[in-house]
């Protein structure tokens, strides 16, 4: 998945208003079963690369209600929220609006989206655990996941048979051997793993592969958690990747990454899986041996399993000003239920839930992001979340710990006190 996921931080201009209308009830709403119109808001991607299940979806809903009328409205990812916090401080809301899986928290802590019945949804059972994370808050279900992008492991075949190795690591021992050959082979100007140092969404991998968090609940509270010894180990873990493999400038974030590689200093990469293909699109080649030359690969974890990964994706909500809320979950379910599944697959994407995930796996083609997303993990689902990434408190300690400014229990015990102070305020 191409675009960049943020929370949603930047919507103190909705009205007071919604939180008081949100959350009322256990979830579902019969409210506007009989309406004769629905707008759905959804994003270019449907627009440009599925029209057709889009259609599929209104012709299905339009069906069982004879008469309604379906509007659409499309939106780039960057101006969308902007548009929907200044709709919803009105009597005009979406009935449907699509939302990053990362956006939703926000909304969702003030009220914006109407609770709904999860089983009355398509394979809800067996949503992937970080979609399921992003639409569930204090217990209640306020949207419906739409489909996912993963993380894997990328590496060039060429540079790994150079130094004696002709097929992808199973284990994170056979990758930190593989990897030691490459950076001795290459010189301490190449980067056997180039691991960008405030990438927070690797780093947290190795956290939750060791059994820590960003933070835990209990008692309705959140506390901060990346100073725990299960953390520290992550943490210690993603430090001596950064030091024995990443040669490049420790203080720079993921978002040019897949240039980078595409510049042909570094064997490896731990990124979104669109990102090796990106790569080696002949405007970001700068080697010209990139194209056929990459391989993606499940990342293995230190701790033997499978590295768990963040889930990248989309999800729909029905905001709770909604005059149409029951035939605007009939129009999500109609779009993300089991056909829709299998055409968004068809287009390359993962499917919301592991009963279509499993087929994937049986395509060499899509085995690899399949088997990498049935381990994955979620930001916290606390109120001040937002406040978290806003002040960008995980990438100020990884770039503490990786350029050894600060011991990693220190930056550790310091990123814990700045999030404690925020993560419980709504």
């Amino acid at each position: 998945m191409k675009r960049k996921l943020t929370a949603a931080i930047g919507i103190a201009g909705m009205m007071v208003s919604i939180a008081a209308c949100g959350g009322e009830g256990d979830g579902g709403s019969d409210k506007g079963a009989d309406a004769k119109e629905l707008t759905v808001w959804l994003t270019v991607d449907a627009q440009n690369n599925w029209p057709g299940l889009v259609k599929a979806a209104d012709a299905a809903v339009k069906k069982k209600h004879p008469g309604l009328k379906i509007n659409h409205e499309y939106y780039g990812w960057p101006d969308k929220n902007a548009k929907l916090d200044a709709v919803l401080a009105t009597d005009k809301a979406p009935d449907v609006v699509e939302m990053g899986n990362t956006e939703m928290l926000g909304y969702m802590v003030k009220g914006a989206f109407a609770p709904l019945d999860q089983g009355t949804f398509d394979n809800s059972d067996a949503w992937l655990d970080g979609l399921k994370a992003s639409v569930t808050y204090q217990g209640k279900t306020y949207g419906v996941p739409y489909y996912a992008g993963g993380r894997v492991a990328n590496w060039r075949k060429d540079v790994a048979a150079s130094a004696g190795l002709k097929t992808p690591p199973k284990t994170y021992k056979e990758l930190t051997a593989a990897l030691d050959k490459i950076q001795k082979k290459e010189g301490d100007k190449f980067s056997a793993w180039y691991q960008p140092t405030r990438d927070w969404y690797a780093a947290m991998s190795f956290v939750y592969d060791a059994g820590g968090a960003i933070a835990t609940e209990s008692g309705g509270q959140w506390k901060a958690s990346l100073s725990s010894p299960e953390s520290l180990k992550g943490l210690k873990e993603f430090k001596n990747v950064v030091d024995s493999y990443m040669h490049g400038d420790k203080t720079k974030d993921e978002s040019d990454r897949y240039i980078v590689y595409g510049q042909g200093k570094s064997a490896m990469i731990f990124a979104a899986a669109w990102e090796g293909a990106t790569a080696e699109d002949p405007k970001n080649d700068k080697t010209g041996k990139l194209k056929g030359n990459l391989e993606n690969f499940v990342m293995p974890g230190p701790s033997g399993k499978n590295m768990p990964v963040f889930l990248g994706g989309s999800d729909l909500a029905v905001p709770v000003k909604s005059d149409a809320q029951a035939l605007a979950a009939e129009w999500i379910n109609a779009f993300t239920g089991s056909s829709g599944q299998k055409g968004l697959m068809a287009k390359g994407n993962l499917p919301n839930n592991k009963t279509d995930l499993a087929t994937l796996k049986n395509d060499p083609k899509t085995a690899v992001p399949a088997t990498a997303a049935e381990s994955s993990w979620f930001v916290p689902m606390a109120p001040g979340w937002g406040q978290v990434e806003k002040a960008q408190i995980l990438q100020t300690m990884l770039q503490s710990i990786g350029t050894g400014k600060k011991s990693v229990e220190a930056a550790a015990k310091e990123a814990d006190a700045a999030i404690d102070k925020v993560i419980n305020t709504k």
